[in-house]
């Protein structure tokens, strides 16, 4: 037997090596064709208000038809600079796209790298545009699509647009635009709205960590148009965990971050979701969305797991009109044009973003660009449900057959979706009496959000096992009992909690966890890590969330607690499509800390990105689960 599995092993290398050989071979070839068939052309685009933005331009070679163009707007650079040298577009499956005979444009957004004019994140879309002054990122798209069509010949007069992250920003604001000539959008995991739900901040709460490590070379001031921008903040200590703990406060990141970078110190004035953050969140346009959306992310998307889900929404509630379509796969951000057969531990079965790329984005452009192929089997919502690891389609999302179900914690401290009927019990499972569970927050010593030293954020993280954390005395474990069927999740969950803290505020982490059975190991032929990683007892990671106590009322108007009282907090997490098999069970943890994923709260009422060092204080923690007041869950789960 041990033989057998030693020559599997061999073989494998074997077959590997021989991928990669041909792999190379291919891009190889590939290159050499997309030269000898593509033209490099740069231009400087003007628009409306005189600023010129910086285009390059892929165009085919092939004048004897007519070609679409596939347009990405960035502030990350339209790299390599000089019409002699080529982005390597042969490297990925937009090779497809090449074959097709597409026009290829990607634009330095105004302010950014060699473009003119001056950079304003998430730029605010302006509705009713009365001057020529009145620009935004709709206008400049406007503006640089009919240009396109106007001045690039064989174009026939169609324009895609897409692009993942801050790129996908463009794309939701390029959808606005209203030319014509603009067919079918892709926002791919696009930032949406940087206080409630993208990259920077969770219900309030500041991702400290993506945030200081972004910005400090990003933010760079910009006056005039340049290939470079340098490099960013190089911490002396390489354990993120205790650099961000000596650092101790938000004043003293910005003392390190210098004077110089505007968008850090503008976020550090507004605390709260004010007129400046409601006018940066990306879905107050969607209204009369014109061409085609496929709006595209990742349910393990670490930096924008928010946008994808709320734009689509918000475009089915403003723009009921709108052709308007969903995918979500199990990736992190990006992964959908990369190999997509695991996350971390995680294993799914197929590369699931080959099958993405294939049966979902290539022939939505290519219908609405080309009139190719059909776009009949392109379901409004189009969703891979994690765990059964299926790919599924519906005519709405989230699903009509979802029936909400409260899932409680009973009054020993289980999970269940039964109403407990049992006589309260002297003593709860967590360390508190009667239903109700304690912990103290302590912020000198805060919850880290994985295992192990690291020097950077991972992305890994949104799988990761949690059992490091189970084991903590500051984070309470709930779990249910081993489920005899499954259980099958699609869509919001509301997290109802009832506590008491004995401080004026504090915040409160929960996480939807599926714990595999003891004896769980995955099939050796299932593509993987390579880790080995012992998966009996997993705790998959499911989904995680963040409320700021404060903001449990209202956003914009932060309200302390009183100390001691009985205090209910409710939040939405993020959508989930995720089947918890049989002989799983559900898991659901409470913490107050996420460090340094997110920035410590003190534990006091106060502006905390003011706050100094003696501002930290310890918080005792309650969360009730007796019948008066119970704390419970709010669970999408779909009926069989």
């Amino acid at each position: 037997m041990l033989q057998k599995i030693i020559d599997m092993q061999k073989a494998s290398f074997l077959l590997v090596f021989l991928l990669l050989i041909f792999k190379t071979q291919a891009q190889n070839t590939d290159s050499a064709w997309f030269v000898q068939n593509y033209t490099k052309k740069e231009v400087y685009i003007p628009m409306r208000d005189g600023v010129k933005l910086f285009t390059s331009f892929y165009i085919p070679k092939d004048e004897a038809s007519q070609h679409p163009f596939l347009l990405t707007r960035t502030p990350y650079s339209c790299a390599p600079y000089g019409e002699d040298k080529y982005a390597p577009i042969w490297n990925s499956y937009k090779m497809e796209y090449a074959r097709a005979n597409y026009i290829f444009v990607t634009q330095d957004v105004r302010g950014r790298y060699m473009s003119e004019g001056v950079f304003v994140d998430v730029r605010p879309f302006i509705l009713n545009k009365k001057r020529k002054s009145d620009i935004d990122e709709s206008t400049d798209t406007y503006d640089a699509i009919d240009w396109m069509v106007k001045n690039i010949t064989s174009n026939n007069g169609r324009v895609g647009v897409m692009g993942t992250s801050y790129p996908g920003f463009y794309s939701t604001e390029a959808a606005l635009c209203g030319h014509p000539a603009l067919k079918a959008v892709s926002p791919q995991a696009p930032v949406t709205d940087w206080f409630m739900g993208d990259d920077f901040h969770h219900n309030g709460a500041f991702f400290m960590m993506d945030a200081f490590s972004f910005y400090p070379y990003f933010g760079q001031p910009h006056p005039k148009p340049k290939m470079e921008y340098g490099k960013g903040f190089s911490t002396p200590i390489k354990d993120n965990y205790k650099f961000y703990l000596q650092a101790a406060t938000l004043k003293n990141l910005s003392a390190m971050i210098g004077d110089s970078i505007l968008f850090w110190h503008e976020v550090m004035q507004h605390p709260n979701y004010d007129l400046w953050w409601q006018a940066r969140n990306a879905r107050t346009g969607l209204y009369n969305v014109k061409p085609a959306m496929l709006w595209v992310g990742g349910l393990f998307d670490a930096e924008d797991c928010f946008g994808a889900w709320n734009c689509y929404k918000a475009t089915k509630k403003q723009s009921p009109q709108t052709n308007n379509k969903i995918v979500m796969g199990p990736w992190y951000h990006g992964q959908w044009s990369r190999e997509g057969s695991y996350l971390g531990n995680v294993r799914f079965g197929s590369n699931t973003s080959d099958w993405y790329q294939q049966n979902i984005e290539i022939p939505f452009f290519q219908y609405y660009l080309l009139d190719k192929g059909s776009v009949s089997n392109l379901a409004e919502a189009n969703i891979f449900f994690t765990g059964e690891n299926k790919w599924k389609t519906f005519t709405q999302w989230p699903p009509a057959n979802v029936e909400y179900k409260d899932l409680i914690i009973t009054q020993d401290g289980k999970l269940s979706f039964e109403k407990d009927r049992r006589p309260a019990r002297l003593m709860g499972r967590n360390g508190g009496g009667l239903g109700i569970s304690e912990y103290t927050s302590d912020p000198a010593h805060p919850v880290p959000y994985t295992d192990g030293v690291h020097e950077h954020r991972t992305r890994e993280y949104m799988t990761d096992d949690q059992r490091f954390a189970s084991r903590r005395p500051d984070v309470l474990t709930f779990s249910s009992d081993v489920l005899s069927g499954e259980v099958t999740l699609a869509g919001p969950v509301t997290a109802a909690l009832v506590t008491s803290i004995s401080t004026t505020d504090a915040d409160f982490v929960v996480k939807i966890i599926d714990e595999f059975p003891d004896t769980f190991a995955y099939d050796f032929n299932m593509k993987g890590n390579h880790q080995n990683y012992p998966m009996g007892g997993y705790q998959m990671l499911v989904r995680g969330e963040i409320m700021r106590g404060k903001f449990r009322k209202s956003f914009e108007h932060p309200e302390a607690f009183t100390p001691n009282a009985i205090t209910p907090v409710n939040f939405t997490m993020p959508d989930i499509a995720h089947t918890f098999k049989k002989g799983h069970r559900i898991v659901i943890q409470i913490q107050s800390t996420w460090f340094p994923l997110v920035d410590r709260n003190p534990q006091q009422f106060l502006d905390i990105y003011e706050a100094n060092e003696n501002d930290f204080k310890k918080a005792d923690i309650k969360i009730f689960h007796t019948a008066t007041n119970q704390t419970h869950f709010i669970l999408p789960v779909i009926s069989q």
